[in-house]
């Protein structure tokens, strides 16, 4: 497979699959090649599914010779975090305890892929139950710009596959920044939705209150598509917002002339080293050029909420995996048993306590965001650092950095939706990335903004592997 198909974009291929000029089945074998040659060093997939992608790649084939084309993921080869059900494929969540658990239904992202007619490659590695660490059980996902740096957590797997185009389009979950880090930490784009604008139905839970599930691609316009085809209202997840989804492809490229743009400027660099810090103010700087108006606006000071957030996570994190911990508290891995072992410490008071934070912080937030279309700031303060594998497996939440958090939990504590794309590299030549936090539902300004700022920029990159 040459590096100009694996690296290609959706915006790119589906004309090319609807045309009949490229065959979804040679497609879909050349990304399981390309799995063949590389994931073994990568480790970004937890199963590959080739025997189904083909099946499922022959039939594409066939319904668009035949005039039935569905839209533009028919053919295309993507792939979903470890967390989404897959009927008849084991969805480990990371662990060891859910090892041998097979499905006999479809979460409905995945149903939703297969009717948009996408070609399933298989299911991506994770951190241990979408948290922080990973249990010895499951691989570690490698970083392809430098195999001694971070990933991001916890959809590792789904940013390293993107990444180094072992798919095209990936689904990947975010509680505290687990879309966010991966994205930034690949130098991919990762689109956070408003809670509730995709169903979580078959979607092992980390945090109810918190999760949110989304796409992670190469370009904005993929995410887009991704969005369009995954969202919506689904009677199995009442938590679902029940308005239609609007098309997030509509008036994607009518730029950003008029749009009120907010910049914090104590956010975007008090604790932000200088390279990311420089290359935010620059993409700023340009989507004023492209006719955005830049507002300066006051953010509250995060630190007091961000003791909630751990709270909140840890508890709902005992909850979903009650019928494991603690009776096979030894399965679990050093980082998560102990984030168990925190919830179970929590007292209900002060689980109370921080719900009733949460609910101020979005009231302070919602204040903010009256005034502007969307924030510009970073998706995260530093650059990958340096890890080791045995780090990884063996690292506890006590080792853990919250002020990593502080530019991903409030959005997710805030239900808000988030734009994270690549706006720089390092002298070492690690990512860097921007971060587009809108109001609640506004996703579809977002990939505006983000298609406008791609289009004037050429920051996206891919690695040599």
């Amino acid at each position: 497979m040459t590096n100009e198909l694996a690296y290609a974009t959706i915006e790119e291929l589906s004309p090319r699959i609807a045309s009949g000029e490229l065959s979804p089945v040679e497609l879909a074998q050349a990304q399981l090649d390309r799995i063949e040659a590389h994931d073994g060093r990568l480790k970004s997939y937890a199963t590959v599914m080739a025997d189904s992608a083909l099946a499922e790649a022959q039939q594409a084939a066939d319904e668009i010779a035949a005039g039935n084309y569905r839209g533009p993921l028919h053919g295309i080869p993507i792939a979903v975090k470890d967390l989404c059900y897959t009927t008849g494929v084991r969805t480990m969540g990371g662990t060891k305890v859910l090892e041998d658990f097979v499905p006999d239904f479809d979460s409905t992202v995945v149903a939703r892929f297969k009717d948009a007619g996408a070609v399933m490659l298989g299911k991506l590695n994770l951190t241990e139950g979408a948290m922080a660490g990973y249990n010895r059980a499951r691989q570690v996902p490698v970083n392809p710009w430098d195999s001694g740096r971070w990933t991001g957590v916890s959809s590792s797997g789904s940013g390293v596959a993107t990444a180094a185009g072992l798919c095209y389009s990936s689904l990947g979950s975010d509680t505290g920044g687990s879309i966010r880090g991966p994205s930034a930490s690949c130098g991919i784009v990762g689109l956070k939705p408003t809670w509730g604008r995709v169903s979580r139905y078959g979607v092992l839970d980390l945090a109810q209150s918190l999760d949110h599930v989304g796409p992670m691609c190469r370009s904005t316009w993929d995410c887009a598509v991704t969005l369009e085809v995954i969202a919506g209202d689904d009677p199995n997840d009442p938590t679902t917002l029940p308005e239609p989804a609007p098309s997030m492809l509509d008036g994607i490229n009518a730029g950003v002339a008029g749009m009120r743009i907010g910049y914090d400027e104590r956010y975007a660099t008090e604790e932000v080293i200088p390279p990311i810090a420089e290359a935010v103010a620059a993409s700023v700087e340009t989507l004023a050029s492209l006719g955005a108006e830049i507002v300066s606006v006051q953010l509250p000071d995060f630190e007091p909420y961000m003791a909630d957030w751990p709270t909140l996570c840890s508890v709902e994190a005992l909850h979903a995996h009650l019928d494991n911990y603690p009776s096979r508290a030894g399965d679990y891995g050093n980082w998560f048993g102990a984030w168990l072992e925190l919830g179970s410490s929590v007292s209900a008071t002060d689980y109370a306590d921080a719900c009733i934070r949460r609910e101020e912080l979005r009231g302070r937030l919602a204040r903010v965001f009256a005034d502007i279309d969307m924030l510009a700031c970073s998706a995260q303060g530093t650059l990958p650092h340096q890890v080791t594998e045995d780090m990884m497996y063996d690292d506890t939440p006590g080792e853990f950095q919250w002020s990593r958090l502080q530019y991903t939990a409030p959005w997710d504590m805030n239900r808000a939706p988030t734009l994270t794309l690549p706006n720089g590299w390092s002298e070492q030549g690690l990512p860097m990335a921007l971060q587009l936090v809108g109001p609640l539902g506004s996703e579809q300004a977002l990939c505006r903004a983000g298609y406008a700022y791609e289009q004037a920029t050429d920051f996206m990159r891919n690695p040599e592997l």
